[in-house]
């Protein structure tokens, strides 16, 4: 009987999730999105014209809990201030919060905002419990995610 009612919830939240986008809990702690943003890298290339640098190879993107790992990050400064504004990572991402992980193609933190849109099929893990879309969008300080385009998922029943 469970687990008939468990298939004929994951059918349901499927067809919800096709209409609208599923949120979910993302992180184990809301992220403070004011703290420093840390950056290690294998080379930095910096252009003044457009107010950007460029990190390549085995990148790590700290702050607070959260870490991005990612090949390639550019990172774009806030116009007239010292910080970050955005993040664009590429090459293959991987985000971790907590005891929670998120791979996708591409990442954009929008720092400022506390948002990061993961795009490109998206694996998000939460323990025994995966989730697959086309694309994520992450509140880090309210600690949700709204997975959006085709999402399917696997959840594991207390009897395995």
């Amino acid at each position: 009987m469970i687990r008939v009612m468990l298939t004929v919830f994951a059918v349901v939240l499927a067809t919800l999730a096709q209409a609208q986008g599923t949120e979910v809990a993302f992180g184990t702690v809301q992220q403070d999105t004011s703290l420093p943003v840390e950056v290690s890298a294998d080379s930095l290339s910096v252009s003044q014209n457009d107010g950007s640098a460029l990190f390549t190879g085995n990148v790590i993107i700290g702050q607070g809990e959260m870490r991005l790992f990612a090949p390639r990050v550019l990172v774009y400064y806030a116009e007239g201030q010292s910080g970050i504004e955005r993040l664009e990572a590429t090459g293959g991402v991987t985000l971790v919060n907590g005891d929670q992980a998120a791979e996708a193609d591409t990442a954009e933190y929008e720092v400022n905002r506390g948002t990061i849109r993961m795009v490109g099929s998206v694996l998000l893990t939460q323990g025994a419990n995966t989730l697959v879309s086309d694309s994520m969008d992450v509140d880090l300080e309210a600690g949700t995610a709204l997975m959006n385009g085709r999402v399917r998922t696997v959840f594991q029943s207390g009897d395995n």
